[in-house]
């Protein structure tokens, strides 16, 4: 899943792609380094991020996604907003990627129930002003599997179908370095939910603190994870997630593939396991 942000101000490429034939032309090179699928997002989720009004989402997504869809792209809509979702749907997108899993819009489920959309729901703990004041947990990967098994039964009671649910642990997202390194080592668990796991670790602060620099301790910057976003991608690939969310197609495409290909020499009985044959149109 190649990202494509529509925003000023996400942490690692906000205001690089703010007009829309910059965003679809981003797109497009994207896809053509391998990514299967193109996440447009116009909020920024960072940590302590503003939220822009509806009709500023909506100026910035919906463009983008028409533009994509009509090129024969795979669009997935980034919102927590069921507007936005609504109107991305109607330009073409084909999977809601819903950070609030449902919490933040409660008309989120019931339209995307109506919409037949498949939809990923990720663990969430509030909006990202104040989300990391909510990082406490007495076993992180317990507690965010219980969360995510209730956020399921929600959007089944909703009438979405089984077979289209996505879930996400929602790695930096109310979660410390440590919560987010722990439900990367016990994946498992999430996956023990039954439903493809998409994993976005892309460029986030935990790895930036994980390589920081030996003199100053000051964080690696954000453009310069890329590497070890690519090691996550393939490590959570080895483990059958369905779906790795990142920036950087190109390397991480690559890294996958050899993975695979020595994973099948290896005669590895997990690898790809988690895609489940789930097709986004």
């Amino acid at each position: 899943m190649g990202v494509v942000n529509v925003t000023p101000d996400s942490f690692s490429d906000g205001g690089r792609w703010c007009e829309p034939w910059e965003a679809v032309a981003h797109g497009l090179a994207l896809v053509g380094q391998g990514a299967d699928i193109l996440d447009v997002g116009g909020e920024s989720t960072r940590p302590g991020a503003a939220r822009p009004s509806v009709e500023e989402e909506l100026r910035r997504v919906v463009p983008v996604v028409r533009e994509l869809a009509a090129a024969g792209v795979p669009v997935s809509v980034d919102t927590m907003r069921a507007e936005v979702a609504a109107a991305a749907i109607e330009a073409g997108a084909g999977l809601v990627n819903d950070v609030s899993g449902g919490l933040a819009d409660p008309e989120m489920l019931p339209l995307v129930a109506r919409a037949g959309t498949p939809y990923v729901l990720m663990h969430w703990r509030g909006h990202s002003a104040g989300m990391q004041a909510n990082a406490v947990y007495d076993d992180v990967v317990t507690d965010v599997v219980d969360a995510l098994r209730l956020r399921v039964e929600a959007a089944l009671l909703a009438g979405l179908s089984r077979d289209r649910l996505i879930v996400d642990p929602g790695l930096g997202f109310a979660k410390n370095p440590d919560h987010n390194w722990q439900l990367l080592g016990r994946i498992q668990e999430v996956m023990g939910l039954g439903h493809p796991v998409l994993v976005g670790a892309a460029r986030k602060s935990f790895l930036g603190e994980l390589l920081a620099d030996p003199v100053t301790g000051s964080p690696r910057p954000a453009e310069l994870r890329d590497a070890a976003t690519a090691a996550v991608s393939v490590l959570a690939a080895m483990q059958g997630a369905w779906c790795v969310r990142v920036h950087d197609v190109a390397a991480t495409a690559d890294a996958v593939r050899v993975a695979a290909r020595w994973g099948r020499e290896a005669e590895s009985p997990v690898f790809g396991a988690g895609r489940g044959g789930l097709q986004i149109h």
